[in-house]
């Protein structure tokens, strides 16, 4: 068996599935609830959103359970493990990626990106390099491209037997007087977007094998790999960030608007003087403190993995104490509004205490504004950490992330030729999480807020 590696970064991923089914329980037992998420999902645009952050979710949970192997046993016994944790994902994908290259490859290639001393006739020249994870007997673009075709057809053979499958699955539920049709018709945007997924997995699944679909970087790694990975840091640094926020902004900014007086003075002193001081000064001058603490005491950390996970861990953290005053100065106005209406009067002329009219009256009648700002600003976390890196602030370079991936290809965009596809990479699955967010915290704004259902006429 192997050995169980525990990440505070893998709990912050774990926490996600958690919160979905809670958030899941709680809207089938509340009517208005179901009928605001209802009202999200008829939408096709939040419902492909939803498949696609979906499946990069399962990605970043897949990567979140980390073993170290076992190597062998002693012999009393004594169990010997690899010295490196590996994901359940870095182990399911490894007899897919093709093989660790030299260095920089483009995407498909069959020859190295750069040339290489080579002894040809007992002469020393310098040539373009077979690939180490070519599939055997491919050694032109000629042959690797019928090579490509064969196994593109291949993957969508698999991807029309998978759809096949469905669809004469929806054809029985039909037969048996289901209405799989009007199903499909309702969601039709998720049925889209899971149909990308599998012919897109499908052909990955047969080309990976045995090429590098978006090349190698410096190094020889696998690019598309890189940014696969990239994801659970995505996902660990929103999601952290948002939960390190949500107690300041909503305890402040609901006391500021409901005792007003001089706790209003105190909170707006805070949240102005905060938003007065650059965010990315605060947050550099963490992290350097965060880094020299880390290399002051290796005892605490001995692994590279656990060092860069307890930076990524802090990183996250400070980003979100420092980005709580916007949403503090919302939930500030909306509390002033609540506060002078009727049923907070009578709460308090019948002497309920002041943190239960807070936590029982206030609190559920700001929970759109925490919904809707904690949603939106997930995309803008993982955009924040991308410009972090780029100034050489973000998580620890032993980490895959979009932010590292975009500050590698600075000095590689200056290469002649460029080499072009790590940004690529970044910038197309960057963009692929960001939008779907953005999309589904488009749907959610329009459905719980007040002033949206009230422009939509619902």
């Amino acid at each position: 068996m192997p050995l169980f590696v525990f990440l505070p970064t893998d709990a912050v991923i774990w926490l996600i599935p958690c919160l979905i089914l809670s958030a899941v329980f709680f809207a089938r037992r509340s009517p208005a609830a179901a009928a605001r998420w209802k009202q999200v999902f008829g939408r096709p645009s939040a419902q492909a959103s939803a498949v696609l952050l979906a499946a990069f979710l399962a990605v970043a949970v897949l990567d979140s359970i980390h073993v170290r192997p076992l190597v062998s046993e002693g012999p009393s016994g004594t169990p010997a493990y690899a010295s490196a944790a590996s994901s359940v994902l870095d182990l399911a994908l490894k007899p897919v990626i093709a093989e660790r290259e030299r260095s920089y490859s483009s995407p498909f290639a069959v020859r190295e990106f750069d040339k290489t001393p080579a002894v040809r006739g007992g002469m020393p020249v310098r040539e373009f390099a077979l690939l180490k994870g070519t599939p055997r007997g491919i050694t032109t673009e000629g042959a690797r491209n019928l090579d490509l075709g064969k196994r593109v057809l291949a993957g969508l053979l698999l991807a029309s037997a998978l759809l096949g499958a469905a669809a004469a699955a929806g054809l029985v539920l039909q037969a048996k007087g289901r209405k799989p049709r009007e199903a499909l018709w309702r969601f039709r945007g998720a049925v889209a977007a899971a149909a990308v997924l599998v012919i897109a997995g499908s052909v990955l699944a047969f080309t990976w094998g045995g090429y590098h679909p978006l090349g190698t970087d410096k190094t020889g790694n696998d690019v598309l790999f890189q940014a696969v990975k990239s994801l659970r840091t995505a996902f660990a640094l929103g999601t952290l960030a948002t939960l390190a926020m949500l107690p300041f902004a909503v305890t402040l900014g609901i006391a500021a608007g409901y005792f007003r007086g001089w706790v209003d003075d105190i909170v707006q002193y805070l949240y102005t003087t905060i938003s007065s001081i650059p965010s990315v000064l605060l947050i550099a001058a963490s992290a350097l403190m965060i880094q020299v603490f880390i290399d002051q005491h290796p005892a605490l950390l001995p692994t590279s993995l656990e060092r860069g996970d307890a930076k990524l861990f802090f990183i996250a953290v400070i980003i979100g104490i420092t980005s709580w005053a916007g949403l503090a100065r919302l939930l500030r106005a909306e509390t002033l509004k609540l506060s002078g209406l009727d049923f907070v009067t009578a709460a308090r002329s019948c002497g309920v205490p002041d943190s239960r009219i807070m936590l029982r009256h206030v609190l559920p009648n700001v929970l759109h504004i925490v919904l809707i700002v904690s949603v939106l600003g997930f995309s803008d976390i993982v955009l924040y950490e991308a410009v972090l890196a780029y100034i050489g602030v973000g998580v620890d370079p032993s980490m895959n992330s979009f932010g590292s991936m975009i500050n590698a290809a600075r000095n590689e965009m200056s290469r002649t030729p460029a080499v072009w596809w790590n940004l690529a990479a970044a910038f197309i699955f960057m963009v692929s999480v960001v939008l779907s967010a953005n999309l589904f915290a488009s749907s959610v704004r329009d459905a719980f807020d007040p002033k949206s259902a009230r422009r939509s006429g619902k």
